[in-house]
Protein backbone atom coordinates (compact mmCIF):
# COMPACT_ATOMS: atom_id res chain seq x y z
CA UNK A 1 0.00 0.00 0.00
CA UNK A 2 1.87 3.32 -0.76
CA UNK A 3 1.15 6.15 0.99
CA UNK A 4 0.89 9.93 -0.29
CA UNK A 5 4.51 10.46 1.20
CA UNK A 6 5.38 7.52 -1.84
CA UNK A 7 3.80 9.75 -4.57
CA UNK A 8 5.77 12.68 -3.43
CA UNK A 9 2.39 15.17 -3.73
CA UNK A 10 2.95 17.66 -1.30
CA UNK A 11 3.20 18.67 2.81
CA UNK A 12 0.12 17.23 3.63
CA UNK A 13 -0.65 13.55 3.92
CA UNK A 14 -4.71 14.55 2.68
CA UNK A 15 -5.73 16.87 0.16
CA UNK A 16 -8.04 19.98 0.69
CA UNK A 17 -11.59 19.64 -0.72
CA UNK A 18 -14.94 18.49 -0.59
CA UNK A 19 -15.98 15.42 -0.17
CA UNK A 20 -18.88 13.38 0.53
CA UNK A 21 -18.87 10.91 3.95
CA UNK A 22 -21.86 9.84 4.19
CA UNK A 23 -25.32 8.72 2.17
CA UNK A 24 -27.92 11.59 3.76
CA UNK A 25 -30.98 8.71 3.37
CA UNK A 26 -28.46 6.68 6.05
CA UNK A 27 -28.54 9.96 8.64
CA UNK A 28 -31.50 9.52 10.74
CA UNK A 29 -31.86 11.05 14.41
CA UNK A 30 -28.70 8.46 15.70
CA UNK A 31 -25.17 9.74 15.26
CA UNK A 32 -23.31 7.78 12.93
CA UNK A 33 -19.62 6.64 13.61
CA UNK A 34 -17.27 7.64 11.14
CA UNK A 35 -13.86 7.41 10.12
CA UNK A 36 -12.21 9.94 7.62
CA UNK A 37 -8.89 11.38 6.98
CA UNK A 38 -7.26 9.29 9.53
CA UNK A 39 -9.50 10.74 11.82
CA UNK A 40 -12.93 9.78 13.85
CA UNK A 41 -16.29 11.82 13.65
CA UNK A 42 -19.72 11.92 15.01
CA UNK A 43 -21.71 12.96 11.87
CA UNK A 44 -25.44 13.85 13.00
CA UNK A 45 -28.67 15.42 11.74
CA UNK A 46 -30.16 18.10 14.31
CA UNK A 47 -34.06 18.28 15.35
CA UNK A 48 -34.87 20.74 12.47
CA UNK A 49 -32.66 18.44 10.01
CA UNK A 50 -29.43 20.62 10.67
CA UNK A 51 -26.56 18.13 9.76
CA UNK A 52 -23.24 18.35 11.74
CA UNK A 53 -19.85 16.78 11.68
CA UNK A 54 -18.29 16.80 14.79
CA UNK A 55 -14.60 15.16 15.93
CA UNK A 56 -15.63 12.46 17.58
CA UNK A 57 -14.51 12.38 20.83
CA UNK A 58 -15.34 14.27 24.12
CA UNK A 59 -12.80 16.71 25.54
CA UNK A 60 -13.87 15.73 29.07
CA UNK A 61 -12.94 12.14 29.46
CA UNK A 62 -11.96 11.19 25.52
CA UNK A 63 -15.36 9.06 25.25
CA UNK A 64 -16.94 8.63 21.53
CA UNK A 65 -20.26 10.74 21.11
CA UNK A 66 -21.17 7.96 17.86
CA UNK A 67 -20.19 4.52 19.34
CA UNK A 68 -22.30 3.68 22.24
CA UNK A 69 -25.42 1.76 22.24
CA UNK A 70 -25.74 1.18 26.05
CA UNK A 71 -25.80 4.13 27.60
CA UNK A 72 -29.18 5.57 28.61
CA UNK A 73 -28.02 8.86 27.08
CA UNK A 74 -28.27 7.38 24.14
CA UNK A 75 -31.11 4.75 25.29
CA UNK A 76 -33.23 8.22 25.59
CA UNK A 77 -31.80 10.11 22.60
CA UNK A 78 -28.89 11.95 22.94
CA UNK A 79 -29.82 14.38 20.44
CA UNK A 80 -31.19 17.52 21.34
CA UNK A 81 -32.16 19.92 19.13
CA UNK A 82 -29.05 20.62 16.95
CA UNK A 83 -26.58 19.32 19.98
CA UNK A 84 -25.37 16.01 20.81
CA UNK A 85 -24.85 14.60 24.23
CA UNK A 86 -22.03 12.55 25.51
CA UNK A 87 -23.18 9.05 26.45
CA UNK A 88 -20.60 8.78 29.29
CA UNK A 89 -21.32 11.49 31.57
CA UNK A 90 -24.07 13.69 29.56
CA UNK A 91 -21.86 17.00 28.62
CA UNK A 92 -23.79 18.62 25.23
CA UNK A 93 -22.20 20.54 22.75
CA UNK A 94 -23.76 22.75 20.02
CA UNK A 95 -23.28 22.49 16.68
CA UNK A 96 -20.30 24.67 16.92
CA UNK A 97 -18.37 22.24 19.05
CA UNK A 98 -18.92 24.50 22.21
CA UNK A 99 -20.13 22.37 25.59
CA UNK A 100 -23.26 24.48 26.18
CA UNK A 101 -24.49 22.19 29.38
CA UNK A 102 -22.93 20.25 32.07
CA UNK A 103 -26.04 18.73 33.49
CA UNK A 104 -24.69 17.63 37.21
CA UNK A 105 -22.33 20.84 37.62
CA UNK A 106 -23.46 25.15 38.53
CA UNK A 107 -19.90 26.27 37.49
CA UNK A 108 -18.87 28.01 34.31
CA UNK A 109 -18.40 25.81 31.39
CA UNK A 110 -14.50 25.85 30.89
CA UNK A 111 -13.91 27.88 27.77
CA UNK A 112 -11.73 24.45 26.65
CA UNK A 113 -14.57 22.96 26.76
CA UNK A 114 -15.11 22.40 22.98
CA UNK A 115 -14.88 19.89 20.15
CA UNK A 116 -13.55 20.33 16.28
CA UNK A 117 -16.78 21.10 14.01
CA UNK A 118 -16.43 20.88 10.34
CA UNK A 119 -18.01 22.24 8.04
CA UNK A 120 -20.83 20.47 5.67
CA UNK A 121 -23.19 21.00 3.29
CA UNK A 122 -26.28 18.23 2.09
CA UNK A 123 -26.53 18.13 -1.44
CA UNK A 124 -27.64 16.04 -3.91
CA UNK A 125 -28.56 13.03 -1.57
CA UNK A 126 -25.15 13.04 -0.62
CA UNK A 127 -23.14 14.36 3.09
CA UNK A 128 -19.88 16.69 2.27
CA UNK A 129 -17.62 18.15 4.40
CA UNK A 130 -14.72 20.76 3.73
CA UNK A 131 -11.02 19.31 4.33
CA UNK A 132 -8.48 21.51 4.69
CA UNK A 133 -5.32 20.61 6.58
CA UNK A 134 -4.41 24.21 7.12
CA UNK A 135 -8.23 24.95 8.60
CA UNK A 136 -9.41 27.60 5.99
CA UNK A 137 -12.08 28.17 4.54
CA UNK A 138 -14.19 26.50 1.04
CA UNK A 139 -12.16 27.76 -1.87
CA UNK A 140 -14.97 26.81 -3.63
CA UNK A 141 -19.13 25.45 -3.53
CA UNK A 142 -19.72 22.05 -2.70
CA UNK A 143 -21.14 20.60 -6.13
CA UNK A 144 -24.84 20.99 -6.87
CA UNK A 145 -26.79 20.34 -10.11
CA UNK A 146 -29.72 22.09 -11.26
CA UNK A 147 -31.02 18.81 -12.98
CA UNK A 148 -31.24 17.60 -8.92
CA UNK A 149 -34.64 19.64 -8.36
CA UNK A 150 -35.73 19.12 -12.32
CA UNK A 151 -38.84 16.64 -11.80
CA UNK A 152 -38.13 15.18 -15.44
CA UNK A 153 -34.72 13.87 -13.84
CA UNK A 154 -34.52 10.24 -11.76
CA UNK A 155 -32.59 10.86 -9.45
CA UNK A 156 -29.84 8.48 -8.35
CA UNK A 157 -29.46 5.91 -5.37
CA UNK A 158 -26.30 5.89 -4.26
CA UNK A 159 -24.04 2.54 -5.12
CA UNK A 160 -22.02 2.30 -1.64
CA UNK A 161 -19.07 0.42 -3.20
CA UNK A 162 -17.18 0.08 0.07
CA UNK A 163 -13.35 0.91 0.57
CA UNK A 164 -10.46 0.43 -1.82
CA UNK A 165 -7.04 -0.21 -0.61
CA UNK A 166 -6.07 1.89 -3.37
CA UNK A 167 -3.93 5.45 -2.76
CA UNK A 168 -6.64 8.11 -4.14
CA UNK A 169 -3.92 9.16 -7.09
CA UNK A 170 -4.39 5.84 -8.80
CA UNK A 171 -8.03 6.98 -8.78
CA UNK A 172 -7.47 10.33 -10.27
CA UNK A 173 -5.07 9.43 -12.93
CA UNK A 174 -8.16 7.72 -15.03
CA UNK A 175 -9.04 11.67 -15.80
CA UNK A 176 -6.11 11.81 -17.83
CA UNK A 177 -6.00 8.08 -19.21
CA UNK A 178 -7.19 7.94 -23.16
CA UNK A 179 -5.35 4.92 -23.66
CA UNK A 180 -7.34 2.63 -21.38
CA UNK A 181 -10.61 3.27 -23.04
CA UNK A 182 -10.32 0.69 -25.63
CA UNK A 183 -8.87 -2.08 -23.50
CA UNK A 184 -11.02 -2.18 -20.34
CA UNK A 185 -14.31 -0.18 -21.97
CA UNK A 186 -14.55 -1.22 -25.03
CA UNK A 187 -14.29 2.22 -26.57
CA UNK A 188 -13.62 3.72 -29.80
CA UNK A 189 -12.59 6.94 -28.78
CA UNK A 190 -12.90 9.84 -31.33
CA UNK A 191 -11.41 12.71 -30.03
CA UNK A 192 -10.42 13.21 -26.42
CA UNK A 193 -9.03 16.13 -24.99
CA UNK A 194 -8.11 17.32 -20.83
CA UNK A 195 -8.24 20.86 -19.71
CA UNK A 196 -6.86 22.02 -16.30
CA UNK A 197 -8.32 25.18 -14.51
CA UNK A 198 -8.10 26.51 -11.06
CA UNK A 199 -9.54 23.25 -9.37
CA UNK A 200 -11.65 21.56 -11.79
CA UNK A 201 -10.03 18.89 -14.23
CA UNK A 202 -12.12 18.36 -16.92
CA UNK A 203 -12.00 15.68 -19.83
CA UNK A 204 -14.13 15.75 -22.57
CA UNK A 205 -14.46 12.75 -24.92
CA UNK A 206 -16.30 10.70 -27.55
CA UNK A 207 -16.93 7.54 -29.41
CA UNK A 208 -18.08 4.20 -29.59
CA UNK A 209 -18.48 1.53 -27.22
CA UNK A 210 -19.33 -2.29 -26.76
CA UNK A 211 -21.25 -2.33 -23.57
CA UNK A 212 -24.14 -4.23 -23.65
CA UNK A 213 -25.96 -2.25 -21.35
CA UNK A 214 -25.17 1.24 -22.90
CA UNK A 215 -26.45 -0.20 -26.27
CA UNK A 216 -29.91 1.05 -27.90
CA UNK A 217 -33.08 -1.71 -27.52
CA UNK A 218 -31.90 -2.49 -31.45
CA UNK A 219 -28.34 -3.46 -30.18
CA UNK A 220 -26.60 -0.52 -31.94
CA UNK A 221 -24.04 1.61 -29.65
CA UNK A 222 -24.99 5.26 -30.50
CA UNK A 223 -21.65 7.45 -29.98
CA UNK A 224 -21.56 8.21 -26.57
CA UNK A 225 -20.04 11.90 -25.61
CA UNK A 226 -19.07 12.42 -22.34
CA UNK A 227 -17.93 15.59 -20.42
CA UNK A 228 -16.09 15.31 -17.15
CA UNK A 229 -14.65 17.09 -14.22
CA UNK A 230 -13.39 16.49 -11.20
CA UNK A 231 -14.30 19.65 -8.48
CA UNK A 232 -11.09 19.00 -6.89
CA UNK A 233 -9.66 15.75 -5.78
CA UNK A 234 -12.84 13.54 -4.98
CA UNK A 235 -15.98 14.60 -6.65
CA UNK A 236 -16.50 13.57 -9.97
CA UNK A 237 -19.15 14.76 -12.19
CA UNK A 238 -19.32 14.05 -15.75
CA UNK A 239 -22.16 14.63 -17.95
CA UNK A 240 -22.90 11.63 -20.54
CA UNK A 241 -24.86 11.79 -24.09
CA UNK A 242 -25.92 8.21 -25.75
CA UNK A 243 -28.56 6.26 -25.32
CA UNK A 244 -30.31 8.12 -22.91
CA UNK A 245 -28.62 12.04 -21.19
CA UNK A 246 -27.40 11.33 -17.79
CA UNK A 247 -24.68 12.52 -14.87
CA UNK A 248 -22.62 10.45 -13.67
CA UNK A 249 -21.66 10.57 -10.22
CA UNK A 250 -18.23 9.14 -8.73
CA UNK A 251 -16.80 10.49 -5.24
CA UNK A 252 -13.77 8.86 -3.58
CA UNK A 253 -12.68 9.60 0.38
CA UNK A 254 -9.50 9.23 1.63
CA UNK A 255 -10.29 6.95 4.95
CA UNK A 256 -6.56 6.41 5.77
CA UNK A 257 -3.62 7.02 3.85
CA UNK A 258 -3.71 4.82 1.30
CA UNK A 259 -7.18 3.40 1.36
CA UNK A 260 -10.65 5.02 -0.06
CA UNK A 261 -14.32 4.94 0.66
CA UNK A 262 -16.26 4.75 -3.09
CA UNK A 263 -19.59 5.75 -4.08
CA UNK A 264 -20.94 5.56 -7.36
CA UNK A 265 -24.71 7.23 -8.98
CA UNK A 266 -26.46 7.86 -12.26
CA UNK A 267 -28.62 10.98 -12.69
CA UNK A 268 -30.89 9.90 -15.16
CA UNK A 269 -33.16 12.28 -17.46
CA UNK A 270 -36.69 11.37 -18.56
CA UNK A 271 -36.07 7.43 -20.68
CA UNK A 272 -39.72 8.13 -21.93
CA UNK A 273 -39.33 12.13 -22.65
CA UNK A 274 -41.80 12.92 -20.13
CA UNK A 275 -41.61 16.33 -18.04
CA UNK A 276 -42.24 14.56 -15.19
CA UNK A 277 -40.74 11.25 -14.24
CA UNK A 278 -42.81 8.09 -14.44
CA UNK A 279 -42.22 4.88 -12.88
CA UNK A 280 -41.27 3.58 -16.20
CA UNK A 281 -38.77 5.81 -16.37
CA UNK A 282 -37.83 5.38 -12.61
CA UNK A 283 -36.80 1.41 -13.53
CA UNK A 284 -35.24 2.48 -17.22
CA UNK A 285 -32.93 4.64 -14.90
CA UNK A 286 -32.30 2.42 -12.33
CA UNK A 287 -30.95 -0.61 -15.21
CA UNK A 288 -28.78 2.46 -16.74
CA UNK A 289 -26.86 3.04 -13.55
CA UNK A 290 -26.41 -1.21 -13.08
CA UNK A 291 -25.56 -0.44 -16.41
CA UNK A 292 -23.05 2.29 -15.99
CA UNK A 293 -21.98 1.10 -12.31
CA UNK A 294 -20.52 -2.16 -14.36
CA UNK A 295 -18.34 -0.76 -16.82
CA UNK A 296 -16.74 1.68 -13.63
CA UNK A 297 -16.91 -1.88 -12.15
CA UNK A 298 -14.10 -2.28 -15.01
CA UNK A 299 -11.46 0.36 -13.31
CA UNK A 300 -12.31 -0.49 -9.78
CA UNK A 301 -10.82 -4.39 -10.14
CA UNK A 302 -7.95 -2.74 -11.66
CA UNK A 303 -7.55 -0.50 -9.29
CA UNK A 304 -8.05 -3.13 -6.53
CA UNK A 305 -5.30 -5.44 -8.11
CA UNK A 306 -2.38 -3.17 -9.46
CA UNK A 307 0.70 -2.05 -7.63
CA UNK A 308 0.92 1.58 -7.12
CA UNK A 309 2.15 3.42 -10.15
CA UNK A 310 4.42 5.47 -7.87
CA UNK A 311 6.50 6.64 -11.46
CA UNK A 312 4.70 5.45 -14.96
CA UNK A 313 6.24 4.75 -17.57
CA UNK A 314 3.75 7.23 -19.71
CA UNK A 315 3.82 7.77 -23.31
CA UNK A 316 2.73 11.20 -25.57
CA UNK A 317 -0.51 8.98 -26.72
CA UNK A 318 -1.28 7.81 -22.86
CA UNK A 319 -3.04 11.35 -22.17
CA UNK A 320 -1.71 14.00 -20.31
CA UNK A 321 -0.68 11.92 -17.24
CA UNK A 322 1.82 14.17 -15.43
CA UNK A 323 0.24 17.38 -16.05
CA UNK A 324 -2.81 16.10 -14.72
CA UNK A 325 -0.23 14.64 -11.41
CA UNK A 326 1.34 18.18 -11.32
CA UNK A 327 -2.53 19.47 -11.16
CA UNK A 328 -3.59 17.07 -8.43
CA UNK A 329 -0.55 18.05 -6.07
CA UNK A 330 -1.87 21.76 -5.63
CA UNK A 331 -4.23 19.93 -3.04
CA UNK A 332 -1.35 18.38 -0.96
CA UNK A 333 0.60 22.02 -0.62
CA UNK A 334 -0.05 25.50 0.99
CA UNK A 335 -2.90 27.48 -0.64
CA UNK A 336 0.26 29.94 -1.67
CA UNK A 337 1.36 27.46 -3.85
CA UNK A 338 -1.84 27.13 -5.52
CA UNK A 339 -0.56 29.11 -8.71
CA UNK A 340 2.87 27.31 -8.35
CA UNK A 341 1.01 23.97 -10.12
CA UNK A 342 -1.30 25.48 -11.85
CA UNK A 343 1.04 28.35 -14.27
CA UNK A 344 2.47 24.22 -15.43
CA UNK A 345 -0.52 22.71 -16.49
CA UNK A 346 -3.37 25.50 -17.19
CA UNK A 347 -4.98 24.90 -20.94
CA UNK A 348 -5.90 22.23 -22.62
CA UNK A 349 -4.44 19.18 -23.40
CA UNK A 350 -4.75 16.11 -26.32
CA UNK A 351 -3.09 12.78 -26.00
CA UNK A 352 -1.01 12.09 -29.34
CA UNK A 353 -3.06 10.34 -32.00
CA UNK A 354 -6.13 12.16 -31.09
CA UNK A 355 -7.97 15.40 -31.98
CA UNK A 356 -9.37 17.54 -29.14
CA UNK A 357 -13.16 18.06 -29.52
CA UNK A 358 -14.00 18.76 -32.92
CA UNK A 359 -15.55 22.68 -33.67
CA UNK A 360 -19.06 20.45 -34.79
CA UNK A 361 -19.07 17.66 -32.72
CA UNK A 362 -20.59 14.59 -34.74
CA UNK A 363 -24.06 13.63 -33.86
CA UNK A 364 -25.39 10.15 -33.18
Amino acid sequence: MATTKDYELGEFTYPRGWFMVADAAKLTNKPLDLHFFGRDFALYRGSGGRVVLLDAYCPHMGTHLARNTTSYVVQDGSIEGDSIRCPYHGWRFGPDGKCNQIPYSDQPIPRSASIRSWPVEERMGAIFVWHDPEGGAPEWQAPRLEEWDDPSWVRWQLDDLGQLRCHPQEIVDNIADAAHLGPIHGATPQYFENEFRGHLAIQRQGGTTRGDALADKDGSNPLLRTDTAYHGPGVLLSRMTGLFEAIIFIVHTPVDDGLVQVWHGLLVKSPGGNRVATEADVQAARAYQQGHLGAFAQDFEVWANKRPCIKGMFLPSDGPFLKARTWYRQFYNPRTRRDEFLKQVEGIHSPRGLPGVPAVVPGP
